[in-house]
């Protein structure tokens, strides 16, 4: 599945006020910009649409809706083909003229559109971000966009370059290699349903299960379809890893749901573990949710994790 990371570097043209966690204010905006920018028929729920099959914000937003019946029957819950990742520090007062930087993953075919998220983002500046200060959202410049450190969309020349070295990512089994531990550090909050009460933590069965159901939905719906692997083995072989070490809490965090007009409680898992056992047969699960984020709400940017494999 062909997957591209851009990185969006703005620069705030007023003082702003945002939440300490941001994703939901970067993809509420970023939906609300994409709209506008390719809806034909204005103020139309997506579901009733005769374009949605053809148009990119349903296909991003309202994906259930969208895509054709034949992909949604391969896939229980049918992933968005984006993840937008906010500004990953905490504050929450800018200044006029601070920069801030965020990723946007796409999936797919999903790709050949981002002149659309471009222009979206442009967009989004106008509207402005987070809380009204004297009436007004603050507003900001799109500086500049990269991937993999190459400007494929410089503000000065104005025209944007589509990178041919997009990431294809997969499951294909890693080459043999004995390890025997793993470190996975949690970067935004991981929403994952666990079988355990108590203090948290994080069974390596129940996380290694959300990665199947996750990144062969991914491939399914956007990519070539999933290998021909075995994965009730897989998790038989999950349960023989053992936690070693862990470093978990519950971050809490809420978001406002314009659509159900109601708040919106989206906490999750932070923090980091150690896991011990034969790491190896996971290692390309492993692999593709550092990419792809991991857990549910992904497209909020939840889910993102890294992971280094360790020695005794």
């Amino acid at each position: 599945m062909k997957t591209g990371t851009y990185t969006f570097h703005i620069k705030l043209e007023e003082a702003a006020a945002l939440p300490a966690y941001k994703g939901s204010t970067f993809r509420g905006v970023l939906g609300h910009a994409l709209k506008q920018t390719v809806c034909a028929i204005k103020h139309q729920e997506c579901n009733n649409c005769i374009l949605k099959s053809a148009c990119l914000y349903a296909l991003v937003f309202e994906t259930g809706y969208a895509l054709p019946r034949h992909k949604r029957a391969r896939v229980s819950s049918v992933p968005h083909p984006m993840v937008i990742v906010p500004p990953l520090n905490t504050k929450t007062n800018f200044r006029r003229g601070d920069t801030l930087s965020c990723d946007l993953l796409l999936f797919g075919e999903i790709n050949r559109n981002l002149p659309y998220f471009i222009y979206a983002f442009k967009q989004m500046g106008k509207i402005g971000i987070g809380k009204h200060i004297n009436g007004q959202k603050a507003r900001f410049s799109l500086e500049k966009v990269t991937h993999r450190h190459d400007t494929i969309y410089p503000k000065k020349q104005g025209q944007m370059t589509l990178p041919d070295n997009l990431i294809d990512v997969d499951l294909l089994p890693a080459e043999t290699l004995s390890l025997d531990r793993v470190e996975i550090k949690i970067i935004t909050p991981l929403r994952i349903n666990v079988k355990t009460q108590g203090p948290p933590a994080l069974p390596f069965p129940d996380l290694i299960r959300s990665f199947i159901r996750r990144n062969t939905a991914l491939l399914n719906t956007w990519g070539n379809g999933e290998p021909d692997l075995n994965y009730s083995t897989l998790t038989d072989k999950a349960k023989k890893i053992t936690i070693l070490e862990k470093q978990l809490s519950w971050f809490d965090w809420q978001r406002y749901s314009s659509r159900q007009e109601k708040k919106m409680f989206m906490g999750g898992l932070t923090g980091h573990i150690v896991y011990q056992g034969k790491i190896a047969p996971f290692i390309p699960l492993l692999r593709m949710a550092e990419i792809v984020h991991a857990g549910k709400n992904t497209a909020f940017g939840l889910g993102k994790i890294a992971f280094k494999t360790l020695h005794q």
